[in-house]
């Protein structure tokens, strides 16, 4: 039986290098080739816009409370019509840990995750993105949704001023 092993034990490691030397290999040739990440990938965060081209963040800092490392910070403000945003807004990816919890927090899915994994820097002064360098020119992964259609009510437009929505009723006409 042991000349039965050894002959096994030899023979087996030669039919597993046989049986992989025509395989395709699992490898690409980075960066030439660029790998496509899955659609829910997370590396760099981007600011998007609204389907009329205004900014959708409100500068409700959900995002800087949920970032687990501290990377977001923001200074709000006030527009004359009522309408927020951010006066600067700030992203250390060196310190991000590309978690996503600053996308799921925000409730105008002004921040979004894109698939963009290729920057890098030598310096880490360079990683902190400032507003300008965060904010794209599309809605990002849902392009119709505008927040101020819906929530900013009394806001942009007057109480029942939007077409999905009645006007705003007395509650003294409820009572009997």
């Amino acid at each position: 039986m042991p000349l039965l092993r050894d002959l096994k034990g030899t023979v087996q490691p030669f039919w597993v290098t046989l049986r992989n030397m025509f395989r395709k290999p699992v490898t690409i040739q980075y960066p030439e080739e660029k790998r496509q990440p899955p659609p829910r990938y997370r590396a760099r965060i981007i600011l998007t816009r609204d389907p009329d081209g205004g900014e959708r963040c409100v500068a409700c800092y959900l995002c800087s409370a949920a970032c687990p490392v501290d990377c977001i910070s923001m200074q709000s403000a006030e527009q004359p019509n009522g309408r927020r945003y951010a006066t600067w807004f700030r992203i250390n990816f060196a310190r991000c840990i590309y978690c996503g919890l600053c996308a799921e927090a925000c409730p105008t899915w002004a921040i979004q995750m894109s698939p963009d994994y290729e920057f890098s820097k030598y310096a880490s002064i360079d990683m902190v993105y400032e507003k300008e360098d965060l904010l794209v020119d599309h809605g990002g992964k849902d392009s119709e949704y505008n927040y101020y259609r819906h929530a900013g009510i009394g806001v942009v437009n007057p109480r029942g001023g939007n077409e999905d929505e009645y006007g705003p009723v007395d509650i003294k006409t409820n009572m009997p």
